[in-house]
């Protein structure tokens, strides 16, 4: 088994490609590839940025490394190692998205574990958060992360899912069936128990 610990050294320019992760119970930094290669439990942050009752909705690039071409909510990412959550979500929705000028609310912590196929598995002890924009928003996805991007009404997106499961990211079909009443809260009314 290849040692998660060995971090390989970041070229001039890139970003470590370490994320926080748990090895034996310690945190630790962790080569992102090894870390879902070996299932270890790790930080990961989500969000949703919504608009009324509409979700913007991501699809993966075809370069990911794991699940490209499906669905995602707005962003996910690993924080960098001390990298605050909220830090974080302000950092990757404008990498992945150019999206600036939102301030993403901590809505929830939640845990999960799914296979991403390849081999690996996400385990993530997540924070998610939601921003909200009131009209158009300027956004520009870098292709690298991201293929494609809509916005879809919370009650068709679920009914979406529920036809064709297959197009959607695990973690995206987690936190809607499980964690949804805490993430988008009362406020917007989203209630999948309705």
């Amino acid at each position: 088994m290849t040692d998660p610990t060995r971090i390989p050294p970041v070229p001039a320019g890139q970003e470590s490609t370490a994320i926080p992760a748990w090895v034996d119970g310690v945190l630790t930094p962790v080569d992102k590839l090894q870390a879902h290669l070996q299932g270890l439990r790790h930080k990961a942050v989500s969000v949703f940025v919504v608009r009324g009752t509409e979700i913007l909705l991501q699809r993966r690039a075809m370069g990911k490394y794991h699940t490209p071409g499906l669905w995602a909510n707005t962003c996910c990412t690993h924080p960098h190692w001390n990298e605050p959550s909220d830090v974080c979500a302000i950092r990757r929705l404008k990498q992945e998205l150019g999206i600036t000028g939102l301030f993403p609310e901590f809505r929830h912590h939640l845990e999960y574990r799914a296979d991403v196929g390849k081999g690996m598995v996400e385990f993530e002890a997540v924070d998610v958060f939601l921003a909200r924009t009131f009209g158009d928003l300027a956004i520009d996805p870098d292709p690298d992360e991201v293929m494609e991007i809509r916005w879809t009404d919370y009650h068709d997106l679920l009914a979406e899912i529920g036809r064709h499961p297959e197009r959607f990211t695990p973690w995206l079909k987690i936190y809607l069936k499980n964690h949804a009443d805490t993430i988008f809260g009362p406020d917007l009314r989203l209630s999948s128990k309705s």
